[in-house]
């Protein structure tokens, strides 16, 4: 199988989503239509007849049960009850086996790496995380990255044959084709640093390397609050800020793969620059004064309880922060017209309850964002560790969705 991002999208029956990809009947596409399928089959928990997959994907119903029958001797589906039809004979119902088929992913954030094991559906089956080293040994550090991978592979029980590869996330900027770490704030020493491959060698699985916010925006299409958008933007919070976004079903990369960046937006903070202003302003202490990544993580915790804790100086440092951000999501969204926005990250949690309040409204009122049609606000159902479980649906995106680039003849 084959993968990537979709095509026009298929109609409802029985409650099929609108992000359905179709299908194509012609000569030389059985791997894009076999994904076409399984993705289908993946987005409805509750299962699909073959019937309502044809109707949804716009294959014939030969080439649905031939692909249907390669997915049931593959493992990947099985059969997992009857549809009752009236009258007629019922209907059998396929559904996606999650544990036919894993992927890895690592996280590598200046704060803490994060190495994950999802399985088909993307749910975490096992994950390690641990502070990022400080100084400039990457190549060190990329060895205890390979061997946290390894370690949690032997610790989970799955199957290395199972496993489909490694997705790394990484703060930008990349190269992507060159699969190197071009030298990111609060990352020193990584500058052009070659750690896709340094990580496949050492770990034998075949890898792919992505900025953090396009892993994200790519885990909330593939199992997080973004699955039946086509049309979504992603707010990444954690030692820095950026945005992943999804147009027509497409995530969009840019020409080097760094699209994202925030700073233009007025919406760029990293949490070093946060904890620095309550410093100044003597809101914080000078002993939460910032000398790496994980103490800015402290004072961003402590703010966040201050806020709580109703003293306004704190409280008026991240409403600036929340009407920054708001800004720079609203633009966006009425740039590229989208239905969703989701805030995740490492550092989102601390301030989900405070930021979202004064962001919300502000979507809602903006008169940039056109009442047109409804635009969703939501925080990650996937957690802080929403950047690794990224870099593993990169894997899971790239080899198991429909790519229509498949359907070229070459």
């Amino acid at each position: 199988m084959r993968g990537g991002d979709g095509v026009t999208a298929g109609g409802k029956d029985r409650g099929t989503a609108s992000v359905i990809r179709r299908g194509a009947n012609l000569p030389r596409v059985g791997d894009f239509n076999e994904s076409v399928v399984l993705d289908a089959i993946r987005r409805h928990p509750t299962g699909l007849s073959r019937v309502e997959l044809a109707r949804a994907t716009g294959l014939s119903s030969q080439t649905v049960s031939n692909i249907t029958r390669r997915l049931l001797d593959q493992g990947v589906a099985r059969e997992s009850g009857k549809q009752p039809m009236g009258n007629g004979k019922p209907r059998t119902l396929l559904e996606i086996v999650p544990a036919s088929r894993y992927a890895l992913g690592v996280h590598l954030d200046p704060a803490v790496i994060t190495c994950v094991l999802v399985d088909l559906l993307g749910t975490v089956v096992a994950q390690r995380s641990r502070a990022t080293p400080r100084g400039g040994d990457t190549d060190k550090i990329a060895a205890d990255m390979a061997a946290s991978v390894s370690g949690l592979v032997a610790e989970s029980g799955a199957d290395r044959d199972r496993i489909l590869g490694l997705g790394i996330a990484a703060p930008g900027p990349i190269d992507a084709t060159a699969g190197w770490v071009v030298d990111p704030p609060e990352l020193h020493g990584w500058g052009r640093y070659p750690l896709r491959d340094r990580l496949s060698e050492a770990t034998g699985f075949t890898a792919v390397l992505d900025k953090d916010v396009t892993a994200a925006v790519v885990a909330e299409r593939w199992t997080g609050a973004a699955t039946d958008s086509r049309n979504l933007l992603f707010f990444y919070f954690g030692t820095g800020t950026g945005m992943g976004m999804v147009v027509d079903d497409a995530v969009l990369r840019g020409v080097s793969g760094n699209a994202g960046e925030v700073g233009g937006l007025g919406a760029g903070c990293s949490t070093r620059t946060l904890v620095e202003e309550a410093v100044a302003l003597g809101v914080l202490g000078t002993e939460y004064a910032v000398t790496n990544p994980a103490d800015a993580q402290r004072g961003v915790e402590r703010l966040a309880a201050m806020t709580a804790e109703g003293d306004a100086r704190a409280d008026g440092i991240l409403e600036r922060l929340a009407i920054r951000i708001g800004r720079g999501v609203c633009t966006a969204a009425t740039l590229l017209d989208i239905d969703t926005i989701v805030f995740g990250g490492p550092t989102w949690h601390l301030l989900a309850d405070r930021l979202l309040p004064t962001i919300e409204p502000m979507v809602a009122g903006s008169p940039f964002v056109k009442a047109t049609h409804p635009t969703a606000v939501v925080s990650t159902t996937l957690g802080a560790n929403v950047a690794a479980v990224g870099a593993a649906s990169l894997v899971l995106d790239s080899t198991l969705s429909a790519q229509p680039r498949t359907l070229l003849l070459t």
